[in-house]
């Protein structure tokens, strides 16, 4: 790649004088590639043609050139009296001057992949690439292979040959200066289908929640989520719902529903607010109201509608942030696998991996278990089994509800308890904790001491 710079005189003391008069060009050489494969069967029968003899290739297209392969079974030359094999690529079309690289390749038929190449490609030239001047200029060897060698090798295999020929055609492209420039907007179509909902415009459902009705658009509903899809166009679906109830759900909670479903997000239904305050130590009796209030403030909500990722909670909720995090990270999880939104569950998981924490993290394991996470799964367990989370861990009222509701997870944390005392090292007088991975707590990669 060459560059080349066009500049007016200008005087040596005068940089505003230079910036105003320097233009710049950009020459870029490289290579337009491509490939053929050229197979000759009956080779047998080939032999004995004559010296300078040819069996060719149909032409293919490389570069804008028409190019062809040439093999001569008794060679090209009269001198070397049929004892080697010749092989060349030809410039079949119109052309002066081409410059080009060439492989040609004889595979190797028995599958080892000891192949015979020859190749102008991934080596240093001396004089550059190599100048086909006129139609029917070639390159290749008049001595590619001899061929008493060729007849007792396996590139020949049920009396046939594979060549293949790669060629790149070289090209230059110079650019000077943009004439032009034109500014593309940002996309803004979440902001679009926020207007269109709060503009209540084309609306063809209705959900009644609570003595309350909220609208909404089929269309949408079903693009961000293939439960709603299913739901509404399936085969099973009635395509002619005007309003769908929700049953046991406060208004108030649902209010977030027109919003949330333009990005597929679950309704989160009483219960689960319920389950927010009975399962997690510490929550004061006002923790669903205030999970509700937090998921109706357009902040929070608007932000993940919108942009398709939560907020930093640390920034919106200061010091209640990372409880507050956790809670609506556990309820979207829920929320994205009932309704097939994996982006958005995994966007939950990564956040309840980076909030773990013994108040949290036995309804975490249960909704890991419960959704099918599998590394949010190992994350909880490795977290629960540390002897200095163990005990306050099992104290907790999640605890008590991750036994009820996933006892075989019990199973499993006492065989990753085990495992862990199995791997306990002593090491300088500090104990350092192996787990099954071979990660320390601070997840360095740990190698065993053997007893």
């Amino acid at each position: 790649m060459g560059t080349t710079r066009v500049c007016a005189d200008v005087s040596s003391g005068s940089s505003k004088s230079l910036s105003q008069s320097l233009t710049v060009s950009t020459s870029t050489t490289e290579t337009v590639n491509g490939f053929h494969e050229f197979k000759i069967c009956g080779y047998s029968l080939a032999k004995g043609v004559g010296v300078g003899k040819y069996v060719a290739s149909d032409t293919f297209m490389i570069g804008g050139y028409s190019w062809a392969i040439y093999f001569y079974p008794d060679g090209k030359s009269p001198e070397d009296n049929s004892s080697y094999v010749s092989l060349f690529i030809a410039l079949a079309s119109e052309g002066a001057d081409v410059r080009a690289l060439f492989e040609l390749t004889l595979v190797d038929q028995s599958g080892n992949g000891k192949h015979k190449v020859h190749s102008h490609f991934g080596r240093a030239l001396e004089s550059g690439p190599y100048t086909l001047k006129y139609r029917g200029s070639m390159w290749g060897y008049k001595r590619f292979f001899r061929r008493s060698s060729l007849e007792s090798s396996d590139y020949l295999k049920e009396n046939s040959l594979l060549v293949r020929c790669r060629v790149g055609v070289v090209k230059s492209v110079t650019e000077g200066p943009r004439c032009y420039n034109i500014p593309v907007p940002v996309s803004n179509l979440g902001q679009q289908l926020g207007n269109l909902l709060e503009s209540g415009k084309g609306c063809d459902v209705m959900f009644q929640v609570d003595g309350e009705t909220f609208n909404a658009h089929k269309l949408v509903l079903a693009t961000r989520s293939p439960v709603f899809k299913a739901q509404l166009f399936g085969p099973l679906g009635d395509r002619n719902t005007k309003c769908i109830t929700i049953e046991d759900m406060q208004a108030p909670i649902f209010k977030v529903l027109p919003l949330t479903l333009f990005l597929g997000l679950h309704l989160l239904d009483l219960g689960m607010i319920v389950y927010s305050r009975m399962y997690h130590p510490g929550s004061s009796p006002g923790a669903p109201l205030l999970f509700s209030s937090l998921l109706t403030r357009d902040k929070v909500l608007l932000h993940f509608i919108y942009w398709d990722e939560l907020p930093d909670m640390e920034e919106l909720m200061g010091a209640d942030s990372t409880l507050a995090s956790t809670l609506i990270a556990q309820h979207l999880l829920a929320a994205a696998d009932r309704y097939a939104l994996e982006r958005l569950k995994a966007i939950c998981e990564l956040k309840l991996c980076e909030g773990i924490a013994v108040n949290t993290v036995a309804t975490t394991l249960a909704l890991a278990e419960q959704h099918h996470c599998s590394q949010l799964k190992a994350v909880c367990l490795k977290f629960v089994a540390l002897p200095e989370n163990l005990k306050a861990v099992m104290q907790t009222d999640g605890f008590d509800y991750l036994k009820k509701s996933c006892p075989s997870l019990l199973t499993e944390l006492l065989e990753y308890v085990a495992r862990l005392s199995e791997h306990s090292v002593i090491a300088s007088g500090h104990r350092k904790e192996i787990f099954a991975d071979g990660c320390d707590a601070n997840g360095r990669r740990v190698k065993p001491r053997l007893h």
